[in-house]
């Protein structure tokens, strides 16, 4: 089966939700002491005063499901990621939407989460195609959203898909794109986010099984390429139906392959947003006629996993595909499809 089909992702893009724009300094890591040195009570207490381990979630009011009214409360009631993209936040703007958003959040005492979704030669070619004409506007606009992260401790999903197109044809870039990854980790990192590189999922493979040994041979030296170690870790199954099983499977082998390449410490979290069938089709990956809401979003900490996200949005589309709207936008249809209304009407 070709790669293309055996994957999907779809650009998440918010309408304009007429954010006011704000200012917010760039705040990095605690320092170590002065000659270097670390002790483990030094750790523990920065790792106690870490506002993820103990806070919820972010649930955003202007998300779309909350527009859509009560039909749709189990969808509106999670916390969901806050999609940014340089098509509708630009270089200029993106600062102030993202230091509103974490604002809001801080207010309400909760966790909030982003993607990073403008890596150039984005979806390559795909229903979300689009991104940032290189690296330098990359680089500028990801020192942006950096800006306006301030203080606020988000976790954030760095561009989806981009490492595990990697060896696909289509996008020509490859070399780039690490090196945009790369520096996009360090940005981001500094200013405080948690980034999770974004890995795939378990049913994405290298497209080569005459050389693998595996199905996914390489993507962990891809990971470690990119700045995982710099990074908190990686994301797996975003906007994808892949069981919960198979993606801590796929997970944990990259924790281990990770280790074995010396880079330690790895965590991980899974988007459960669409993954909730018993019996997932393979092929079958936009706007699934099959697929149901996953488990809830829920911050776990054991051991590597950090736990389970909605980072794609539950109603919006993947494409003009069964019965879906454009890319990003709402569809009352794919909604009640996921919620398990097979025979609903309502349109889009």
């Amino acid at each position: 089966m070709p790669l293309a089909l055996t994957l999907r992702r779809a650009l998440v893009a918010l309408p304009a939700l007429a954010l006011v724009a704000g200012s917010s300094a760039v705040v990095g890591p605690p320092s170590s002491a002065a000659d270097g040195s670390d002790t483990t009570a030094a750790s523990a207490a920065r790792k106690a005063k870490d506002p993820r381990k103990t806070r919820g979630l972010y649930v955003d009011t202007r998300m779309p499901a909350h527009q859509q009214g009560p039909a749709y409360s189990k969808i509106a009631k999670r916390p969901q990621a806050l999609w940014l993209g340089s098509e509708y936040y630009p270089t200029d703007q993106v600062a102030g939407v993202v230091s509103t958003y974490v604002d809001l959040a801080e207010n309400a005492g909760k966790t909030p989460m982003l993607v990073v979704y403008s890596i150039p030669d984005r979806d390559c070619g795909q229903y979300s195609s689009g991104g940032l004409p290189g690296v330098d506007a990359y680089k500028k606009w990801v020192a942006q959203v950096a800006k306006g992260i301030g203080s606020s401790k988000p976790m954030l999903v760095l561009e989806p898909d981009a490492l595990p197109f990697y060896h696909e044809g289509t996008c020509g870039n490859a070399n780039n794109r690490i090196k945009a990854l790369r520096s996009a980790v360090r940005k981001l990192s500094k200013a405080g986010a948690w980034v999770y590189i974004d890995a795939g999922h378990s049913g994405w493979t290298t497209g080569d099984t005459s050389k693998d040994d595996t199905p996914w041979d390489g993507r962990a030296e891809l990971l470690k390429k990119a700045g995982v170690a710099g990074a908190r870790g990686f994301s797996t199954n975003v906007s994808n139906f892949r069981r919960m099983k198979d993606e801590k499977h796929y997970a944990a082998w990259m924790v281990r392959q990770l280790r074995k390449l010396g880079v330690k410490g790895v965590k991980y979290v899974v988007d459960t947003s669409r993954n909730g069938a018993k019996k997932p089709v393979d092929g079958d990956v936009i706007n699934p006629t099959w697929a149901r809401i996953g488990q809830k979003p829920r911050l776990r900490f054991d051991k590597a996993f950090d736990g389970t996200l909605w980072v794609k949005h539950p109603g919006e589309s993947d494409g003009t595909v069964n019965g879906g709207p454009a890319s990003g936008q709402w569809c009352d249809l794919l909604a009640d499809r996921l919620l398990g209304d097979e025979k609903s009407q309502n349109g889009c």
